[in-house]
């Protein structure tokens, strides 16, 4: 194959093959074994055999191949030239009409601190394991910056580690202001704002702690914890906006197809799975056992493939109905952002999988959502027995101080906080129902509805019952 054709071979290109390139040595086939990262007509990142050795290979094509190619050529050599470990780039080339490759050592057996944070992050905050992984992470920044240079696109995938050894890759987010010389402090805060906006919020109280193993690598500037906390807000924001595009068109995170008869949106990973659900909702629906049917929403817990999941139709009751509905965006839709949002934002919820929406030139009808199911009991069934003592466990009294914190933090009113729609799973309290969820922008508005969603939820409870007064204590209130 011809490194050019690639740009039609979509995301899954049938593997192996063998692409003809070039070096100072001459022609030779690249035998790519596996793809690791796609952007579709774009780029190519995977495993191969290059002149008998494994490599890393990037492969880039498509009309902006060029620029590519000379941003990761530039970034890799700025990292060797300031003396820091990135794996060796053993050949490289560019040819017009074809495209940009670049072949990198092998790393067997490396593991992103990405997937090292993954295997830790459930841990309590700032655990022994979590400290370990971003104390690496942040003196591999650290000696970054100490040398001028930055990583854009900085994340822990970004960093690779192998028998001891960490090594940065991804040459083409390097950004240098001048080589060799400390980072200026702006920079620096701008760069460690992005670090720090990926980590959960549940850590944001131990930012100065972490900030310690930073300092040790460069020490260059004074940090004032609130100035890094002033960008790590501004990063979060503008991280959460560009996630929730992302769950409404087609990218490596979600297959999405949008049109005049219908939208379907499937996180990337689940695609194979969700695809013959959602072909299938209505019959899954009327043969699972159903937790509401009728009227404006029909919800059934169902099986599939041994897997347990829940399913919520929204029905279009009758013409008025439909003449109010099929202008706007569905509440399929709304559960579906509000739903990855609060995953986004560290808040449990019932992982959202996929949504479909059916429409007739562009005009809304009948919508699902399909969800993970929550196991565990909503919070009236598991505080029934404390209704009268208000003996609650204290762990999950504090797990529900946590889940209001979260809430008014990011300013967020659920719209109907009934005990129903709080389930306990896995030490956490998680919220379902989100069709009525938002997001206020202002705090007097979020103020008004957070106090409604606090009033509504305390109601669950006898107002003389020892619970109640417990809880009426305890829970926080937006002044």
């Amino acid at each position: 194959m011809r490194l050019s054709e690639l740009k039609n071979a979509g995301r899954t290109p049938t593997l192996p093959m063998s692409i003809a390139l070039a070096d100072a040595a001459g022609p030779a086939e690249l035998q790519l074994l596996s793809l690791l990262r796609v952007l579709p007509g774009q780029r190519y990142v995977g495993a191969g055999i290059w002149r008998g050795r494994p490599v890393l290979a990037k492969l880039l094509v498509g009309h902006k191949a060029p620029r590519h190619f000379q941003r990761e050529r530039d970034g890799v050599h700025l990292l060797a030239e300031q003396g820091l470990t990135t794996p060796l780039l053993l050949a490289e080339g560019l040819k017009e009409g074809e495209g940009g490759w670049l072949l990198f050592e092998f790393l067997d057996q490396a593991e992103s601190l990405g997937d090292a944070w993954k295997a830790v992050e459930t841990l309590p905050p700032l655990a022994d394991e979590q400290t370990a992984v971003l104390s690496e992470a942040l003196a591999a920044v650290g000696q970054m910056h100490a040398k001028g240079l930055w990583q854009e696109d900085l994340h822990l995938d970004n960093l690779l580690r192998q028998n001891g050894q960490l090594y940065l890759i991804d040459g083409a987010g390097i950004r240098v202001e001048q080589a060799g010389k400390p980072l200026s402090r702006q920079k620096v805060l701008e760069n460690l704002g992005v670090f720090f906006a990926q980590l959960p919020r549940s850590l944001e109280p131990y930012t100065e702690e972490l900030l310690v193993y930073y300092l040790l690598s460069n020490g260059e500037h004074a940090l004032p914890v609130e100035a890094l906390q002033k960008q790590i807000d501004k990063v979060s924001h503008w991280r959460l906006r560009d996630y929730l595009i992302k769950i409404g068109r087609e990218c490596s995170l979600f297959s999405v197809t949008d049109g005049p008869f219908g939208l379907r949106a499937i996180r990337r990973e689940e695609e194979g799975a969700m695809l013959p659900v959602l072909q299938k909702a209505d019959t899954l629906i009327d043969s699972g056992h159903l937790y509401k049917t009728g009227g404006a929403a029909s919800v059934a817990k169902t099986e599939v493939n041994g897997r347990p999941l829940v399913i919520k139709r929204y029905n279009i009751k009758h013409f008025a109905h439909w003449l109010k509905r099929f202008w706007r965006p569905s509440r399929a839709w709304h559960s579906w952002r509000e739903g990855n949002r609060l995953m986004f934002l560290g808040i449990a919820t019932p992982k959202p999988l996929a949504l479909l929406e059916r429409r007739f030139i562009w005009l809304r009808r009948t919508a699902y959502l399909v969800t993970e199911y929550l196991p565990g009991p909503d919070i009236i069934e598991r505080f029934a027995p404390y209704v009268a003592s208000g003996d609650a466990p204290e762990s999950e009294l504090q797990a529900l101080e946590t889940l209001f914190s979260q809430l008014i933090r990011e300013r967020i009113s659920h719209g109907d906080l009934k005990g129903h729609n709080v389930f306990w799973h896995r030490d956490r309290w998680a919220l379902i129902d989100l069709d009525a969820m938002c997001q206020h922008s202002s705090h007097s508005a979020f103020a008004a509805a957070f106090a409604k969603d606090r009033a509504r939820f305390m109601r669950n409870w006898p107002a003389d019952s020892a619970l109640y007064q417990l809880l009426e204590q305890r829970l926080p209130k937006v002044m």
